[in-house]
C-alpha cells in the first residue's frame, strides 16, 4: 500500500489556514449583523478595548519597551491609521453592500501591493507579473460592474478601503522586523483613535450585555484567526497554504447567503474568479523571484 507523501506539518498547515480564514468570514458575517444596529465608531471601540486587554499580560512581562522602541515610529504610526480606516470603511460598506461583494475587493489587495511594491518598492516585476496584476484590475472592475447597479458609493467605499489595506501592506514591508504583537498593538490603538473620531457620527448606543460580548468577541475572533493564519505560514510551505487563503470569498458568500439571505451577483463571482486566479499567478511568481514569503502583506484583511 502506497503512503502519503504529504507532511504532517503540512496537513496541520493547510487546517489551520482553512480555519482562519472561516473564522474571519465569520466575523464579517458578524460585523455587518452589528453594523445594523449600532454605530461603527461604537464598534471599533469596544472591539480594540477588548484587544488590547487580552495583549495587556505580554506588557505586563515585558513594559512598553517593544512599543516605545519599535522602528520608524512615524511609519508606525501610519500604519495603524491605515489599518485601522480600512476596518472602519469595510463596516461602513457593509450596512448597504453584500458581504460577497465587500469581501471580493477586499480580497483585490495582494494585487494592488504588487503594483505598489513595483512602483514603490523597485521590486523586480515582469511581463508576467504586469500581465497578472492587470487581469487582477480587470477582476475588480468586472466585479463593480461600472455602469450596473452595482456601482454605487458603498462599493467605492470598499474599494478606497481594500486601497488602504494594500497600502498598510507596503508599510509593513518598510517594518519587517517589527514584532508581531506591536504591529496588531499599533493597529488597535489606530482603531481605538479611528472609534473615537467616528462616534459623533453614530453615536452610543445602549446596548444588551450580549450585544457588547459580541463586539468584544470581534476582536477575539480577530486574533484567533491571524493566529490561525501566521502558524499555518510556519506549519506548511507557502505555496501549498497561501492559495487556501481565497476560500474567504467562497466562505463570505455562503454565510452571508445563510444569514442575510444575500444572493451573490453573476458579475461579483466572474470578478472574484479573475481576482483570485490573478492572486495565485502573483503570489507564485514573487515566490519564484524572491524565494521568500512576506506573511504579513498575505494575511488577509482583518474586517
Amino acid at each position: 500500500m502506497g503512503t502519503s507523501t504529504v507532511a504532517p506539518s503540512t496537513r496541520l498547515g493547510v487546517g489551520l489556514m482553512v480555519t482562519g480564514v472561516f473564522l474571519f468570514a465569520l466575523n464579517d458575517v458578524l460585523g455587518k449583523w452589528l453594523v445594523g444596529s449600532y454605530g461603527v465608531g461604537q464598534i471599533l471601540i469596544v472591539r480594540s478595548i477588548t484587544c488590547l486587554l487580552i495583549l495587556a499580560p505580554f506588557y505586563w512581562r515585558t513594559g512598553l519597551t517593544p512599543l516605545l522602541r519599535a522602528p520608524r515610529p512615524g511609519l508606525q504610526i501610519l500604519r495603524g491609521l491605515f489599518s485601522a480606516m480600512e476596518v472602519a470603511l469595510f463596516y461602513t460598506a457593509v450596512i448597504w453592500l453584500p458581504l460577497g461583494d465587500a469581501v471580493t475587493f477586499y480580497m483585490a489587495g495582494p494585487i494592488y501591493v504588487a503594483a505598489l511594491a513595483a512602483v514603490l518598492l523597485r521590486e523586480r516585476t515582469d511581463t508576467t507579473g504586469w500581465l497578472a496584476i492587470s487581469a487582477g484590475f480587470i477582476g475588480v472592475i468586472v466585479a463593480l460592474e461600472p455602469g450596473g447597479a452595482s456601482f454605487t458609493w458603498p462599493a467605492l467605499i470598499a474599494l478606497a478601503g481594500s486601497m488602504l489595506f494594500a497600502c498598510s501592506m507596503i508599510i509593513t514591508r518598510y517594518l519587517r522586523g517589527t514584532p508581531d504583537v506591536v504591529l496588531v498593538t499599533g493597529t488597535m490603538l489606530g482603531a481605538l483613535v479611528i472609534g473615537f473620531i467616528m462616534l459623533p457620527f453614530g453615536g452610543w448606543k445602549a446596548a444588551p450585555a450580549v450585544d457588547l460580548a459580541l463586539m468584544a468577541w470581534l476582536g477575539v475572533v480577530a486574533l484567533i484567526a491571524h493566529v490561525c493564519v501566521n502558524r499555518s505560514l510556519k506549519l506548511a510551505p507557502a505555496t501549498v497554504v497561501v492559495p487556501y487563503q481565497y476560500l474567504l470569498i467562497v466562505f463570505a458568500m455562503a454565510l452571508a447567503w445563510l444569514a442575510f439571505g444575500e444572493q451573490p451577483r453573476v458579475t461579483a463571482m466572474v470578478g472574484s474568479a479573475i481576482i483570485v486566479a490573478a492572486g495565485i499567478v502573483v503570489f507564485l511568481r514573487e515566490r519564484r523571484l524572491n524565494g521568500r514569503i512576506d506573511a504579513n502583506a498575505e494575511t488577509p484583511p482583518l474586517p
